[in-house]
C-alpha cells in the first residue's frame, strides 16, 4: 500500500485550498439536487397493502406511527433464507437509536421491510440487537411495486427504473436493496422517491435521510453571530 506524497506545509496548503474549491463545487452540486429531488412529483398509493409487525397485522398507514412522512430501507431477505443479506445486515448495524430520534424531531417515521416472515425477523433482529421497527410484507405485493422483489412469475422485472431480468440469475427469485419514502396527507398516502442499488450507499446520518423526502431537513434555526448564511433550497449552509 502506497502512502501519499510527503510536501512542505506551504505545499499542503495549496493542494488543501485546490480540493476545497472541489469539495464545495460538489457540496452546492447536492443542495442543487437535494431541492430537484424535493420537487418531484408524487404518486397516489392505491393499494391496500397489509404487513406483519409486532403488534399483529398493519397497513402501510399505520407504518407512519401517527407521522408525517415514512422512509423505507427495504432489507434484503427473502421467505426461504435464514438471515438477511450482509450488505444491508451492515448498514442497519450502522443504524443508532439516535438517527431515528432525529428523524421522528422531523415528523417522519423510519422502518425496515422484508419479505420473510416475522418470526425470521424478530429473531434474526434479536440476535444484531436492533430496535429499529421490522415488519414483513410476506403475502403481499408491496415488494413487487417497489421493484426490490424479482420474481420470474411476475411481469415486474425491473429494478433501478430499467429492465433487470438478468438480475435473477439461475434463479426464480430475488430481492433487492432500496429505500423508498412516503408522504401522508391526511388520509391519503403518497409515494414520493425511491432508490436502489448504489442510490443507498451514501445514506446512514439523519440528514442523509431526510435529503430522500419530499420535505426535506426541515429547519429553522439561527445563523450564528457574524456569519452569512445562504440557502440552496431548505438546507442552510454559511459562507465567509
Amino acid at each position: 500500500m502506497s502512502l501519499p506524497q510527503v510536501v512542505s506545509q506551504t505545499e499542503w496548503l495549496e493542494a488543501r485550498r485546490r480540493l476545497l474549491a472541489a469539495e464545495k463545487e460538489q457540496t452546492r452540486a447536492r443542495d442543487a439536487l437535494n431541492a430537484e429531488r424535493r420537487r418531484l412529483p408524487m404518486v397516489r398509493v392505491e393499494t391496500d397493502y397489509v404487513f406483519e409487525g409486532p403488534d399483529g397485522n398493519a397497513s402501510l398507514a399505520d407504518l407512519f406511527a401517527g407521522r408525517g412522512q415514512l422512509i423505507v430501507q427495504h432489507v434484503m431477505f427473502g421467505p426461504g433464507w435464514d438471515a438477511a443479506c450482509p450488505g444491508c445486515t451492515a448498514g442497519v448495524d450502522e443504524l443508532a437509536d439516535g438517527v431515528l430520534t432525529h428523524l421522528r424531531s422531523r415528523d417522519t417515521e423510519f422502518v425496515l421491510v422484508s419479505r420473510a416472515p416475522l418470526a425470521k425477523l424478530q429473531g434474526y433482529a434479536a440476535s444484531r440487537g436492533w430496535t429499529v421497527p421490522w415488519y414483513s410484507s410476506y403475502g403481499s405485493d408491496f415488494n413487487y411495486d417497489f421493484q426490490v422483489t424479482l420474481d420470474k412469475s411476475r411481469p415486474q422485472l425491473d429494478y433501478n427504473y430499467r429492465a433487470l431480468p438478468e438480475a435473477l440469475g439461475d434463479s426464480d427469485s430475488t430481492e433487492l436493496p432500496g429505500v423508498s419514502c412516503f408522504l401522508r396527507d391526511g388520509e391519503q398516502i403518497y409515494h414520493t422517491y425511491s432508490t436502489f442499488a448504489r442510490g443507498t450507499d451514501t445514506l446512514g446520518s439523519s440528514y442523509s435521510l431526510l435529503d430522500l423526502t419530499a420535505l426535506g431537513r426541515q429547519e429553522d434555526w439561527e445563523e450564528p453571530k457574524g456569519r452569512a448564511r445562504t440557502v440552496h433550497g431548505a438546507d442552510p449552509t454559511f459562507t465567509d
